[in-house]
Order: C-alpha cells, then structure tokens, then sequence
C-alpha cells in the first residue's frame, strides 16, 4: 500500500466508542448522523440492553447508519416493532406476510411518480405522524439513488429571532389528498382525504423525549390555519400571498447543505432515523438502473 492510499480517511478507522462501549460509531456531519460498525442488528431487536442504547444515539444523532445487515424480514420489522406498533400506508401498501414493511421497489417498469425527491417529513398528514423509520436497502443502482437527512432542529434554532417569534404560535394543514392524492381521479382523491382528513401540527413542535424545539413543516403542509389575526394583517395581501411566502421560506431551510448528511446505499445497508426531528429526500438520478428498499414506519405521537 502506498503512502497515498495509507493517508485516505476512513470512517471505520476513526470509529468512537458508545458510552457503554457497545458500539463503534464515527459522526458523519457536524449537523447530525453516525455510522455504526461491528453491529448485528438481528442481535440489536432481541438484546434489552443493545437496542436501549441504540435509542439513546438515535436520540443523539437523529439519523444512524449500517451496512452489511443480512437480515431477514422478520428481524427487520422485529427490531423497528421495538421503538412500538408499525404503520401500513394507504398508498405505497405493505408486504403482505409482514404488516407494515412497505416495499419501495423502483424498476423500469415502475410508475412514473415524484413523491420522495422532496424534502419531507414522513405522513405528517396523519393526526399521530410516525416516530421514525427503519429502512434497508436490497438492491442499489451501482451509482446514484443517496438519500439525504436534514436536522430540523438545528434548521429551528438557526431561524432569525424574529421569524421565530412570529411564528412560535402559527399551526399548519398537512394534507395526503394535495400530494399523493393530486395524482389520482377526482373520485379516489375526494375517498383519500375521506380515509385521511387533513391533518393539523404546530409548526414548531416540541420533540417529546429531549425537549428540543423542531421546524415541523415540509411538502405535505399546504397552508396556515391560524395566520389571519391583526398582529399579521393588514391588507388582504398580507395573507395571500404574505402567508404563503412564509410557509415556503420556512420549507425551504431543510435545503440548506449544513443541516444535512448524505447517505450512499449499498445492499443490505440500514438507515433508523428520527422522523420527529429530521427531514429526508430520496434523490432519483439513478434511472435506468434499479432500486429496491424495505421501509418499517413506526406509529407516532399527536405533535404538541
């Protein structure tokens, strides 16, 4: 090995211990992300100890890394049914022998659809958004198909103080029937948003377990609900479209890079991330080749 190839950084070499020494794990931006090593996650679902402090790095880092994870199916949604009960979709369906693993499979046969290439929280148009998600891949294109996370706490405590006081009370509408539902006909958007009236957040939510304050909008939230009062209008122009131009300002943090880690999917590498603190985006510059992930979606708390 030359000297070049010796000075090349890698992160498994430069691996930190977990305050139990548990596990090895290198951070993977200032921002947020750690990459783990040497971890079994099959051992992780039937460990009490292990999986606790697994918890507590999500916590810390809001996004965690694997690779090398050949586990079945039933040790997928075994260890993401640790965190609590998982979700089915109402769109993307889930694997039939294993309730509430949805299969995102992308081939060139395939719809064409562009739901995941923005940044977003998942299913904020759910009254109780889910707490997080434990997603692998099974087969990546040999380039291209990343996935970035964005901390949104980091993006709420960067905000102007005066956006901040403006928009501490503020409460949005997430709707299902305006994204996945705009695709579909009249008759299945109107029984879509029937299933699943819009819901209503706070836009800056309080993470329930470590108090941190969270941007909490993206691209399923469509409007204020609460922006019409006399500290905010004074003409109608104020609100339409004053409000609006707010509401994107606000949606737009999530794309800025210092809030972000980028992720390069290999087979069977695993992703657990907070949903109630980050925002993902799945980038689609991989077509024609062929990507296939497993997604466990786990139920969440009504956002306060």
């Amino acid at each position: 090995m030359n000297d070049t190839a010796q000075l090349m950084y890698s992160p498994e070499r430069h691996a930190i211990l977990s305050p139990s020494g548990s596990f090895r794990l290198t951070p993977m931006t200032c921002s947020l992300g750690a990459e783990l090593f040497d971890v079994n996650l099959g051992d992780v679902s039937r460990d009490d100890a292990l999986f606790a402090e697994l918890r507590e790095l999500l916590l810390e880092y809001k996004v965690l890394f694997f690779r090398d994870q050949d586990m079945s199916r039933a040790e997928h949604v075994a260890l993401a049914e640790r965190f609590g009960p998982l979700e089915d979709h109402p769109v993307a369906g889930s694997d039939p022998e294993h309730p509430g693993l949805v299969r995102i499979y992308k081939d060139l046969d395939s719809p064409a659809e562009h739901y995941e290439n923005a940044f977003h929280c998942d299913a904020t148009w759910r009254a109780n958004p889910p707490m997080g998600c434990v997603l692998r891949a099974v087969e990546t294109p040999p380039v291209g198909g990343d996935t970035i996370w964005v901390n949104m706490a980091l993006a709420y405590e960067k905000l102007p103080d005066r956006v901040k006081e403006q928009i501490g009370g503020l409460r949005a509408r997430h709707s299902i029937e305006a994204s996945f539902g705009a695709a579909q006909t009249l008759e299945q958007r109107h029984a879509l948003h029937d299933r699943f009236p819009d819901a209503e957040h706070p836009v800056v939510r309080t993470h329930p377990d470590t108090g941190e304050k969270i941007l909490f909008v993206n691209s399923f939230a469509t409007h204020f609900v609460n922006y019409h009062t006399p500290d905010n209008i004074r003409y109608g122009i104020d609100y339409a479209p004053g409000s609006s131009n707010l509401l994107n300002y606000l949606i737009s943090q999530a794309s800025i890079p210092e809030y972000q880690v980028r992720w390069r999917w290999t087979p069977n590498s695993v992703a657990i991330w907070d949903n109630r603190s980050t925002q993902h985006y799945a980038v689609q510059d991989y077509w024609p080749a062929v990507r296939k992930m497993e997604r466990a979606g786990i139920v969440g708390d009504r956002p306060f």
